[in-house]
């Protein structure tokens, strides 16, 4: 059927663009002819397994299973959730096809018509049901991201008005489907080790107080020094802080010098020596205390998210933390990326945040397929953790004035630098 046809295409192309960073993706099918031409769509770029019944999922690797309108029909969809979740690990991912239940009456022309096919029981979840059913069997709505279905694809006329739609005020609600991705409220059932990368340049009076600062909130803790082209001695400091006894007994440690130039790079150089389950940044200039990195550390412990990110922007500053038009900056960028990223985060530009090594690699193969953009590191994580469907909490901390050196950030030429970050997040993401 023409209409069918087209619309499991669309919903292919929605779908397929988080499938290479899966190393499983699933779909069961059944009898159903509509599933077994999504399948046959999405078969034809990527490895997908399909089924005529249940499909166990593996307890190791990211996963990633896909149901297309399978809520849309199902007589008890708690039963499956439940299901889903007894066997998921943090990393399997549920991306739900559901169809818009204020356009029941399409759906019923279209099956009197035969352009689709009717469905012995129809259910038509709404946003605030779903989320209910989520929270009952312990998954987390992460996104729900509607596409739009414009059957003539004329000189790329349908994708053009579909992508206008998308990003139109109200229009946006009367999608013809959505995707409703899912994650799993996972908690871990022992310590995770971790990695804590200190990106330095001429900070050589805050070495010895990071390390004087960071709690010893778990039994395996790594800092790694990245030293970056520096003025004063922070290298010297660095090499003397590492060999002392104090701080040896307490963590295990390493020091880099970076090849490149930039903060970026410097996290990119940490986080590839990692050898711990979870990487953090801790910024050398102290203004995040490192005596907030527990509240972090429990965050992702319990499963509450699988992004931990800070957020300057809830307590009162310490005098002279931020000057007033960097802290409308913050706020003005907190809420762009918002909108763009379809996410809520107060604070886009903090420094420290906290996630699985696995899902940095996972975050590095998405901006090498997007393109490196950012040189300051953070949106360049940010955007794939939203894409990616991660799951991001913020960690309110008390920011703190800086109490050596100076600030590496200009103001107004990095603020065009991050406008232009957003305005590619816009046009490449959002549209």
């Amino acid at each position: 059927m023409f209409f069918q046809k087209n619309l499991k295409r669309a919903i292919a192309r929605e779908v397929s663009q988080i499938c290479p960073y899966f190393d499983k993706i699933t779909l069961p099918i059944g009898q159903d002819s509509g599933k077994q031409k999504l399948y046959e769509f999405l078969s034809r770029k990527f490895k997908i397994l399909a089924s005529t019944g249940s499909i166990d999922q593996s307890s190791e690797g990211t996963h990633l299973h896909i149901l297309d309108g399978d809520f849309n029909v199902d007589s008890d969809i708690q039963i499956k959730l439940d299901a889903l979740y007894k066997n998921a690990n943090r990393s399997f991912r549920v991306a739900a096809v559901l169809y818009n239940p204020y356009l029941q009456w399409l759906y019923r022309i279209t099956n009197a018509l035969g352009l689709t096919k009717a469905n012995d029981t129809q259910n038509f979840v709404t946003q605030t049901v779903l989320e209910n059913f989520c929270k009952i069997s312990g998954f987390e709505v992460v996104r729900i991201s509607r596409f739009y279905f414009f059957p003539f694809h004329l000189l790329g006329i349908g994708t053009f008005i579909n992508r206008l739609l998308r990003i139109t005020p109200i229009v946006n609600r009367l999608a013809i489907a959505s995707i409703a991705y899912l994650r799993p409220v996972k908690p871990e059932s022992e310590e995770k080790s971790i990695s804590i990368i200190v990106a330095a340049r001429n900070e050589e009076g805050n070495i010895e107080n990071i390390l004087r600062s960071i709690p010893s909130f778990t039994k395996d803790i790594e800092v790694i020094f990245v030293e970056g082209n520096s003025t004063d001695h922070t290298w010297a400091k660095i090499n003397e802080c590492i060999q002392m006894p104090e701080f040896a007994e307490r963590f295990s440690m390493m020091a880099f010098q970076q090849p490149g130039k930039g903060k970026a790079d410097a996290v990119r150089v940490g986080f590839h020596h990692a050898t711990k389950d979870i990487v953090t940044i801790l910024d050398a200039d102290l203004t995040m205390p490192a005596e907030d990195l527990p509240r972090y550390y429990e965050a992702y412990q319990s499963g509450l998210a699988d992004f931990v990110n800070g957020s300057r922007l809830v307590y009162p500053m310490e005098k002279d933390a931020m000057r007033f038009i960097n802290h409308v900056g913050n706020i003005f960028f907190a809420k762009l990326l918002s909108v763009i990223l379809d996410i809520q985060i107060s604070d886009s530009l903090c420094g420290t945040k906290m996630f699985s090594r696995e899902d940095y690699y996972r975050i590095r193969q998405w901006n090498t397929d997007f393109g490196d953009f950012d040189p300051f590191g953070d949106y360049e994580m940010i955007f794939p953790a939203s894409v990616l469907k991660l799951g991001i909490v913020d960690i309110p901390i008390t920011y703190r004035a800086r109490t050596y050196g100076d600030t590496n950030i200009s103001r107004f030429r990095d603020s065009i630098k991050l406008f232009k970050m957003c305005l590619i997040g816009f046009l490449r993401i959002k549209f």
